[in-house]
């Protein structure tokens, strides 16, 4: 049976529902191009419904906000109350049905029940599902519950769903220990197979700064872009001395303290600077108090580190108070708490039963964040160590903490440990899970020189100058990869492209079949994502590199699930035209041919005739590329990179790259204006290359 929504619901409240809303939403993302969010009852009406406005913004969903729920809790309640079950079901039917007309796959999200009515005849979730013909996932949550308790929940929703003629798709069992999923396995053995447990992960339930700005109607006295993220673990009052307090300071502390305690706020301030107390998340003035002149302005000339402070009406009491009934949230920006949520529903879930199970149909439609996620779903299932020698820099920090927390790769960072500790940890980072490597004081120093000594002698190379290139962390990067101790290198955040590049060259050096390294970039449009080459790094390509440009970035598609068909750019299709450019594609052409006959190539072909299906009719109608290319082979450097720019701006394509080719091991080249986005892809990329078979 093909399955084309799914119905998640919960009896209890924090339950994790958006979590495996997540994680679902996130698989379909990897495979279906047009999926809706759909709640067919929202409890709030004051303000809109934070799960929808997640998943909407998100996962980018192509839908509106009123589209995306059916009734709120009010009106349900009255229509039952009202004997008007029947009805109600036909409304959310009909607003399911619109969707339904509109998209590939629904995720509806059920209303917790227990707020509906516990002591209702039905459950409403079930026969919505029932009714929308949608397979059904219940989530049960297993804290502060007994294994048999657990097992009764699970035997009761999976009796009531027999009895309601639902089709059971899977049963999550939330927050649960290691010991109590092997008791549980024990007592359901084959009964029960679509079963997911998924840990505990108390962090998914902290406060962050967000939470409490919300919460309390916090007016932000100092806030950096990336604070309202910053996590909170426990909450302190100042009501001691300064020397009394700093003691009971523990690590993401949120600590509320008037205004007027200059004492402690600058006693806080100093502890960042030092390695021997631990790093506070936020501070907070009660009373709608700011800190005298002096003490702001002398905690705003503090360029390195600084802290989130807030102010609130309310009086410490009272702020306390409010502050224990805040409840965490995972939000957009939240990129910490999505990380580590999705990189434990990969580890928990069997991802191939659900794709086999909903994803029956393969579309050659690939979007931006389907790609995105198929990066992220095809390097952790390889799980390659990749080395960062660049980790002073804020931005390869957060993307190293996101890679981890997703178990995308494993990280090396290299420079000292105290000090990347203590730089990641003021970012309200948590790299705990990362390889910290000193190259300076590290036992491989002294193979590493002998070995690059040894490499290069014969071109000059002193053992001197050998010493001194390994004191340089992509040197020393680049040697941990040829000799295993990393399988592959992301740099150049802060460094040029040469400082990356070079270090490659003279020690994994080029594959046999490739004279020359070259690049290649994804084009993610909104429905395929193309790859461009060479359009960084070879300035004017002979015929020999261009054919090897050709066959590397056709290796590149093939290797990320593109089919590839290879368009031969120039300005001339066919034998129109002539001259020592078009002939130079034409020869690259044959001279591709000849080595890869298998592959579909054609050249020279203009950039219409290569994309464009009404045109290729007219200029190559026997083509098997023309019109449908997804490999673009630019003739040189100026072409290359002036077209993928322009197409970028133009046309609101994702450019994912540059991305190296024909290196023995994977080494790739950063942006030095790049986002953490862009590095968080690159990584991925890059570990995905890493775990090639060659």
């Amino acid at each position: 049976m093909k399955i084309n929504s799914l119905f998640i619901a919960a009896k209890e409240f924090n339950t994790g529902v958006l979590f495996v809303s997540m994680g679902l939403m996130e698989i379909l993302k990897q495979n279906i191009s047009r999926v809706a969010f759909f709640r067919p009852i929202i409890s709030k009406t004051d303000t809109q419904d934070h799960d929808i406005l997640f998943m909407l913004e998100h996962y980018k969903l192509d839908m509106k906000y009123e589209d995306a729920y059916g009734v709120t809790l009010e009106y349900a309640q009255d229509m039952i109350a009202s004997n008007k079950t029947e009805e109600l079901i036909v409304e959310l039917l009909e607003k399911f049905k619109k969707l339904e007309k509109e998209y590939d796959f629904i995720l509806c999200e059920g209303i917790v029940f227990s707020l509906f009515n516990p002591n209702s005849e039905f459950d409403i979730n079930i026969k919505l599902a029932q009714n929308f013909s949608a397979s059904y996932v219940n989530i049960i949550n297993a804290k502060d519950k007994s294994v048999r308790e657990v097992y009764e929940n699970i035997s009761m929703d999976k009796r009531e769903m027999q009895i309601q003629g639902c089709n059971h798709f899977a049963t999550f069992v939330n927050r649960v220990s290691k010991k109590k999923q092997e008791a549980l396995d024990a007592r359901l053995k084959d009964a029960h197979k679509a079963i997911f447990y998924l840990e505990e992960l108390e962090e998914l339930s902290f406060l962050n700064v967000q939470d409490v700005m919300e919460a309390l109607d916090a007016t932000p006295i100092l806030l950096a872009p990336n604070d309202p993220t910053r996590t909170i673990r426990s909450i302190k009052v100042a009501a001691l001395s300064l020397d009394n307090f700093l003691e009971k300071i523990q690590e993401d502390d949120l600590i509320v303290v008037p205004a007027d305690r200059s004492e402690i706020i600058v006693g806080l301030f100093a502890s960042l600077y030092s390695k021997t107390y631990p790093n506070i998340s936020a501070i907070i003035f009660p009373f709608s108090m700011k800190a005298h002149p002096n003490i702001l302005k002398l905690i705003e000339g503090l360029n390195d580190f600084h802290i989130p402070v807030l102010s609130v009406k309310d009086d410490t009491y009272e702020t306390v108070r409010k502050l224990m009934q805040v409840h965490g949230h995972i939000r957009v920006n939240s990129s910490r708490k999505i990380a580590l949520a999705m990189g434990l529903f990969r580890e928990s879930v069997d991802i191939k039963y659900i794709q086999e199970k909903i994803c029956n149909e393969q579309s050659d439609i690939v979007t931006p964040l389907m790609f995105k996620y198929k990066l992220f779903e095809m390097a952790a299932a390889k799980k390659k160590r990749i080395v960062l020698p660049e980790a002073s820099d804020e931005r390869i920090l957060r993307a190293a903490e996101v890679i981890l927390h997703r178990k995308v790769a494993d990280i090396i960072l290299l420079g000292e440990k105290q000090e990347i500790e203590a730089n990641y940890m003021r970012l309200g980072l948590n790299l705990s899970k990362a390889s910290i490597i000193n190259p300076s004081t590290s036992d491989l120093m002294k193979e590493f020189v002998a070995e690059f000594y040894k490499l290069r002698k014969k071109k000059g190379l002193s053992m001197v100058a050998a010493q001194d290139a390994m004191t340089h962390f992509n040197y020393f990067a680049t040697m941990m990869i040829q000799l295993g101790y990393a399988d592959a290198m992301v740099s150049g955040a802060i460094h040029p492209t040469a400082d990356t590049i070079r270090p490659a060259l003279q020690i994994i050096k080029t594959k046999a079949q490739y004279s020359r390294v070259s690049s290649a970039f994804f084009m993610c449009f909104k429905t395929k994502v193309l790859v461009y080459g060479d359009c960084a790094i070879l300035q004017d390509p002979n015929a020999d590199e261009l054919a090897q440009i050709a066959i590397a970035s056709a290796q590149s598609a093939k290797m990320f699930g593109i089919t590839p068909r290879v368009a031969m750019l120039s300005y001339s299709t066919g034998e129109s035209g002539a001259g020592s450019d078009v002939d130079k594609v034409r020869e690259a052409t044959k001279k591709v041919r000849k080595i890869k006959p298998e592959l579909l190539i054609e050249g020279p072909i203009q950039y219409d005739a290569a994309i464009d299906v009404q045109v290729a009719k007219i200029k190559l109608p026997n083509s098997k590329v023309a019109g449908h290319a997804t490999v673009f082979v630019f003739p040189d450097l100026n072409t290359g990179n002036n077209t993928y720019k322009a197409v970028q701006r133009s046309s609101g394509a994702i450019a994912i790259g540059p991305i190296l080719q024909g290196l023995k091991k994977p080494v790739n080249d950063l942006s030095r204006g790049c986002s953490v986005e862009d590095i968080i892809n690159t990584i991925a990329i890059t570990a995905i290359q890493a775990g090639v078979d060659e």
